[in-house]
């Protein structure tokens, strides 16, 4: 039996008997009622020190909820933003208390052969915590995703990660990221955000706004079976008109600093706010927790899965229709459908409650782009060129059912945790990626570790040369149509990343089925 069809069936199997479960997460918000934002924890002295508890549950509704848990002095919440400095030390105590039962054992995967944690098996009741974005070393206790693994009922895990001083302020994200089952706990809504204070000493244009954090989910009833899904704001569900829409207010031509995670699981978003049915413009500040150049006025706004946008909008005057939407977006002839939804009504009243200000963080020193990390990276001279491209393999008339992202004059292979690395590279190494696209869906090309500067679409240079760390790269038409490109510039100059880590799709299925290699940066 393929790899795919295994996991596929044992996971349908292991799903089913969690149905017997009792609620651990706590309850998520009404529909129709006003979005609020999570409960932010800000540093002290330098340090942020936390601990969150993973657990699972099943609604009534059918949908698989996990959570990353904080204990609070209101009782337990989800998913707290954490807010550090530059800088800043984080401390996270992370438990795995989800609770299962026998048939769990027919989700065992290998681990990697190296141990980082409490080691075993990866199963679906396995975790551990990816921190997206960070520019921080992949090692044990830090952002190591390849053998970090924490068991349910084990003593806490303890990650110790130094903030560094350069890193640049912004929107990043964290989640589990266990090969094999990253989809369901994401999907389940495990994922919280993450900020690095300072953004106001850099683009002067958010000083003194009052700023909303946003996480947007989705949830599937069983994630790889194409069909409906729910996408929610701050875990409030998002599905009109079948169910009332999520309220966000607005004082009359109030300016707000958003920051937006796209925390789903596969839905490329392009971001719109309507005034009456037409779209307006956002002044954009940061994509991906990197400040942009120069701020620039866009009416839509693509996020792909994982990605992040940071910008300012305006309310309307009183007496006008307004609503923050996620327009549709092609994913190509074997891509899941990505519909139009509504993801909040932004209700305008001039008693409307002030947005909470919530950068509790002591603020970060004044700085300017040229003291964060990846500065001047486009003047640098690439030391090697790559190209790599994704693939799809079909089986009849059931669609991929294997997907591959391949080194180029490479044999395409799925992910395997004791894989020897794709790529070898060094510290202070600058090379220059081509990701195509060979396949009939759209995928989001990500690394961990680094930004990387986009130069090249489809063979053209891009007018904005923005910092990311995930890119959408769009779906091939089929023979007789040149595959679409982008083209990146990897920067590898900081020491600290030296390591192992990986580069993968974003879709969360196609990375747990195979779509991901290793890259090790050899220290000098």
């Amino acid at each position: 039996m393929r790899p795919a069809y295994r996991y596929l069936l044992a996971v349908l199997v292991c799903g089913l008997s969690f149905l017997r479960l009792a609620a651990q997460c706590p309850k998520r918000p009404d529909v129709g009622t006003v979005v609020q934002d999570a409960l932010s924890l800000g540093s002290v002295n330098g340090v942020l020190s936390a601990e969150l508890t993973m657990r699972h549950s099943v609604d009534t509704g059918g949908y698989s909820h996990y959570c990353m848990n904080y204990q609070a002095s209101q009782g337990e919440v989800e998913a707290p933003t954490l807010r550090l400095n530059q800088g800043d030390r984080l401390l996270l105590d992370v438990k795995d208390r989800i609770e299962t039962d026998d048939s769990a054992g027919m989700m065992e995967m290998p681990a990697s052969s190296k141990i980082c944690g409490d080691g075993g098996m990866m199963m679906l009741s396995s975790t551990n915590v990816h921190f997206h974005g960070l520019n921080v070393p992949p090692t044990c206790h830090q952002d190591d995703v390849l053998t970090t693994l924490i068991q349910p009922g084990k003593p806490a895990f303890k990650f110790n990660i130094q903030i560094p001083k350069n890193e640049p302020p912004g929107l990043y994200w964290y989640h589990p990221h266990v090969h094999g089952f990253t989809e369901f706990q994401v999907n389940g809504g495990a994922a919280g955000a993450l900020i690095v204070g300072g953004m106001d000493k850099i683009r002067p244009e958010v000083a003194g706004l009052k700023e909303r954090v946003f996480v947007i989910r989705q949830q599937y009833l069983v994630p790889w079976v194409p069909g409906s899904y729910q996408l929610s704001i701050n875990y409030q569900v998002a599905a009109f008109p079948s169910f009332p829409s999520p309220i966000i207010r607005m004082k009359p031509n109030e300016k707000q600093f958003w920051r937006i995670a796209n925390a789903t699981i596969q839905d490329f978003m392009p971001l719109q706010m309507w005034f009456n049915g037409v779209p307006q413009k956002m002044q954009l500040i940061a994509l991906d927790g990197y400040p942009l150049a120069k701020p620039r006025f866009e009416d839509t706004i693509l996020v792909p899965p994982a990605g992040r946008a940071e910008f300012i909008v305006q309310a309307p005057p009183q007496n006008n229709e307004a609503i923050f939407i996620s327009t549709a977006y092609s994913t190509g002839p074997t891509g899941n459908p990505d519909l139009q939804q509504e993801l909040a009504k932004i209700e305008v009243s001039a008693d409307a409650d002030e947005a909470r200000d919530t950068s509790s963080a002591e603020r970060a020193p004044r700085t300017s782009m040229k003291s964060i990390k990846f500065t001047g990276l486009s003047g640098q001279k690439p030391t090697a060129l790559r190209k790599l491209y994704f693939s799809e393999e079909f089986g009849g008339t059931n669609g991929p059912i294997q997907f591959y992202i391949t080194v180029d004059g490479q044999k395409e292979k799925i992910f395997e945790p004791n894989e020897k690395p794709a790529i070898t590279t060094h510290v202070g190494a600058v090379e220059d990626w081509t990701v195509e696209n060979h396949a009939l869906e759209t995928h989001a090309f990500h690394i961990h570790q680094i930004h990387f500067l986009v130069t090249e679409v489809d063979g053209k240079p891009v007018k904005d040369q923005d910092l990311r760390d995930t890119i959408e790269v769009p779906f091939w038409e089929g023979p007789g149509h040149p595959y679409h490109s982008v083209k990146m510039r990897m920067d590898f100059r900081d020491p600290t990343i030296a390591g192992t880590f990986v580069f993968h799709c974003h879709i969360l299925l196609h990375e747990d089925l195979g779509m991901m290699h290793k890259i090790l940066v050899l220290p000098k």
